[in-house]
């Protein structure tokens, strides 16, 4: 059942979060989102926006309602560069923003997931390069492992009342991927490097984020599952 469940989503406006938010809004459930700006879902009906920087240590949350059954944290970084040429404060804002700022956002909604009558679920999002070295990654994928680690020693902690899970995607279609996608020759290449044979779209990633956070996945915690085309498992030879 997926009846009147309270969803915060942090990254609703753009990308997978922004289809996340369309395929969860169906009248069952309320969704907030959080994000620098309102832009995209200001119009949308029974979406309330909550303004929210990943980077800020006191998120004002006070918009949120008593009880949240539902969390995910989309905001991340595309950071591709050789290792030398990657500072310290480079690495230091990838942890940030992808490891920092979902700890940061879990701790604050905390007391609200653990009112959840049927038990919450938070969802982080992790990459294919965590699990299959790839170079001009080691920033991201540092940053992404961290989040994998995060995800699994919360599902211990917190079950059986709080599942925690995290999608691990290759490159998808999204503002956050423009440049690595930017003209015919790069989107190509991209798709021909997975087994599929074409990049994921944000449907491909927010179906299985919508699984995850609501009952229809009441058994699964502790997951980090790759939505990227084959590409981390398996080689295609012809």
């Amino acid at each position: 059942k997926m009846s009147n469940k309270n969803i915060f989503i942090i990254g609703g406006n753009s990308g997978i979060g922004f289809e996340m938010v369309n395929m969860l809004n169906n009248g069952q459930n309320n969704i907030y989102v959080g994000s620098r700006t309102e832009k995209s879902t200001a119009n949308i009906t029974g979406v309330h926006y909550l303004s929210f920087d990943a980077t800020d240590k006191t998120p004002q949350l006070k918009a949120l309602p008593e009880t949240l059954d539902g969390l995910a944290y989309c905001p991340g970084t595309v950071r591709l560069k050789p290792f030398q040429r990657i500072s310290m404060n480079e690495f230091q804002e990838d942890f940030e923003i992808n490891v920092l700022g979902a700890v940061n956002v879990i701790q604050a909604c905390l007391k609200r997931l653990k009112k959840s009558k049927d038990g919450a679920s938070i969802l982080l999002f992790s990459t294919v390069a965590v699990g299959t070295g790839m170079p001009f990654h080691s920033s991201v994928a540092s940053a992404k492992a961290a989040v994998e680690g995060l995800t699994r020693s919360l599902a211990a902690e917190f079950a059986p009342r709080i599942r925690v899970n995290a999608i691990a995607p290759s490159i998808t279609d999204t503002p956050l991927a423009r440049d690595l996608l930017s003209g015919d020759d790069k989107r190509k290449a991209a798709a021909d490097r997975h087994p599929m044979k074409r990049i994921g779209n944000p449907r491909d990633v927010a179906g299985l984020a919508v699984h995850l956070l609501t009952d229809t996945s009441a058994h699964i915690t502790g997951q980090v599952i790759s939505v990227d085309g084959g590409l981390g498992v398996i080689r295609t030879f012809r």
